[in-house]
């Protein structure tokens, strides 16, 4: 819900919701996220059956953020979403309500909240945000961001609150106090954003809640929850994760947490993570064992942009269907069509559904394909209706696995085994870095590439046509803990400085992070966003996977800790008419040293 820029030295703590309160398995692989109906728009149509196309909230709302959904006694499903215009140039709406028999077809209710039961701690300014909603006790209970309060007299001092009713539909009836106070943080107030509401097997409540600034806590509630009980524990780190949404499964707990910038228009990068825990209170760790708190992040990739329409696919809720099927609900961002037309400058984001699989014990939407563009058998929400069959997506274009990188082109690829690097390479700007012990040593630039600051040396060599798969093996000395903004070497994809890719090991305060970033010029401005992938080493290989599709490069980020286990990130496009080369980055700010064991293309 709220957004970080890592490629910048500049904290972003604005949301599209905030912009709106200052306007009024292969094996060895970890899955892959192939952008399959990019290709063929009718792949998992069946023969017969219900289907649906998404955004599945087109019927009632242009954006429909940070969804929630609970099905209702009535039969009815009930989805809730952040404060925000559902039209463009449409009045906002307090937390508003839609409603579905099918879980695809929906229409408008009401809000959830209005002038008569808006909470009377709130400030007159305040906003609603990331409603979460669940049935406990008779009641529906809607947990809800209140971005300003008057408990203190100063700005962003979020906090969480609660309304319970016999209906979804309400009438909403608020509590007089806070649920979550706010939270003083060593600088400002934490944001106290993003409850999930949940209870444990012996019946007791729990909520998370929290941000980039501060991370994920959980705490126990009263009985009645109506307030926070005892110390809460941190569950995920600050300057990672947002949007947590938790179940239980297989006796285990699973907590979803988005992470990136939600925000970024076409370059938005935000995706979904899981970590899973045998306790409510965790920790949580990812299917390497990396720990959601840890400095070098875990978090294994649920939902993360594909290379189709969707970006920012991410802030997830989860229901099952009567045919026992998991099914995501979350927001996303048309790449062609990023913005409210009125007022601008807030993110089109509307809500979609997908199939949640679960391989190997690990949620993956659409068994890792990621969000669907084209049309898809509907969830089964009739008594009278059988399951329909789910057919194999075909993968389309190249479908070699993560784990195999193809055939190595000696005369594209350097060992750095010689005195210098090979004859090929080009350099953007000055030449930096040396060849020694058969690597190519480089010590981070106290320069970027980042918009309008382009400062930074780039090394790079010429690409072949087709498709290709280029890998490097870098070590670096970011530590861990230390905030050293933002110091970062790894691979780019380059067309000019304004638009390229670059997958690197990443300084993001506290955290260190594989950062897949992605920058390019956009009505007038330049946009960048980014994605994380799987959690970097001291030593990180790291993979761009280029194919084309649809006149574009489509280049997929790869990571892995050990050169053997692959996590297949996201994938970013760049318009064929672009010719890109590939190389190596080392930048951020002067601090570090990157060594860069080869450079290696392989031809598919």
């Amino acid at each position: 819900m709220t957004a970080t820029t890592a490629g910048s030295r500049i904290r972003t703590a604005v949301a599209g919701s905030a912009l709106l309160a200052v306007l009024a398995a292969a094996p060895g692989a970890y899955g892959t996220f192939a952008s399959a109906d990019s290709r063929n728009p009718a792949s998992e149509s069946p023969a017969s059956g219900k289907t649906y196309v998404n955004p599945v909230s087109r019927g009632f709302a242009d954006t429909f953020a940070d969804p929630a959904v609970v099905r209702g006694k009535d039969g009815y499903w009930y989805a809730f979403g952040t404060t925000d215009p559902l039209r463009s140039g449409g009045k906002p709406h307090s937390l508003p309500v839609a409603r579905s028999r099918d879980l695809v077809e929906w229409k408008y209710v009401t809000d959830a909240l209005g002038k008569d039961n808006a909470p009377g701690w709130a400030a007159e300014d305040a906003a609603y945000w990331a409603p979460d909603i669940t049935y406990h006790d008779g009641r529906y209970w809607l947990y809800f961001v209140v971005t300003q309060t008057d408990a203190t007299d100063e700005k962003d001092d979020s906090a969480i609150g609660v309304a319970t009713a016999s209906s979804p539909a309400g009438p909403w009836k608020t509590h007089g106090e806070p649920v979550v106070p706010p939270r003083r943080g060593d600088n400002g107030f934490k944001w106290t954003f993003d409850p999930a509401h949940v209870t444990d097997t012996d019946g007791r409540r729990y909520l998370y809640y929290g941000s980039y600034n501060g991370g994920i806590e959980v705490t126990a509630l009263s009985p009645d929850g109506t307030r926070r009980a005892g110390r809460p524990t941190l569950v995920a780190t600050d300057n990672r994760f947002e949007g947590a949404y938790v179940i239980r499964r297989g006796g285990w707990w699973y907590l979803f947490a988005s992470s990136g910038d939600c925000c970024a228009g076409p370059t938005t990068g935000y995706s979904v993570f899981a970590g899973r825990s045998r306790s409510v209170r965790g920790p949580f760790t990812d299917r390497d064992g990396v720990p959601l708190t840890a400095s070098r992040t875990g978090g294994s990739i649920t939902l993360t942009p594909n290379g189709n329409r969707w970006v920012g696919t991410g802030h997830n809720a989860v229901v099952t269907d009567l045919a026992g099927q998991d099914w995501m609900l979350y927001h996303a961002i048309d790449r062609s069509n990023p913005y409210l037309d009125k007022p601008y400058g807030i993110n089109r984001r509307p809500m979609l559904i997908d199939r949640l699989d679960w391989k190997n014990g690990w949620p993956v939407v659409r068994g890792g394909k990621g969000a669907s563009a084209g049309r898809q058998p509907a969830p089964v929400t009739s008594p009278r209706t059988k399951a329909q069959k789910r057919p194999a997506v075909p993968a389309g274009g190249d479908s070699r696995p993560p784990g195999d990188p193809g055939s190595l082109d000696p005369a594209r690829s350097d060992e750095f085994d010689g005195e210098r690097p090979r004859p090929g390479w080009q350099w953007v700007r000055h030449p930096a870095g040396s060849v020694r012990d058969g690597q190519y040593v480089w010590r981070t630039q106290d320069a970027e590439l980042h918009k309008k600051t382009n400062t930074a040396s780039v090394m790079l060599r010429q690409a072949p046509r087709g498709d290709f798969t280029v890998e490097t093996k870098l070590s670096i000395d970011l530590g861990v803990e230390t905030v050293r903004n933002y110091q970062q070497a790894g691979l780019v994809a380059y067309a000019y400085d304004d638009r390229y890719l670059r997958l690197a090991h990443t300084a993001i305060w506290n955290t260190r992070q594989t950062e897949y970033g992605k920058e390019q010029p956009y009505a007038g401005d330049i946009a960048y966003g980014s994605a994380s992938v799987g959690p970097p080493a001291r030593t990180t290989w790291l993979r761009l996977r280029h194919t084309t599709s649809h006149g574009e490069h489509h280049v997929q980020a790869l990571t892995s800790r050990d050169g053997t286990q692959w996590t297949a990130g996201g994938t970013w496009t760049i318009p064929g008419k672009h010719r890109l080369r590939y190389g190596l980055v080392s930048l951020g700010g002067d601090g570090a040293t990157a060594k860069f064991d080869y450079y290696r293309l392989y031809r598919h």
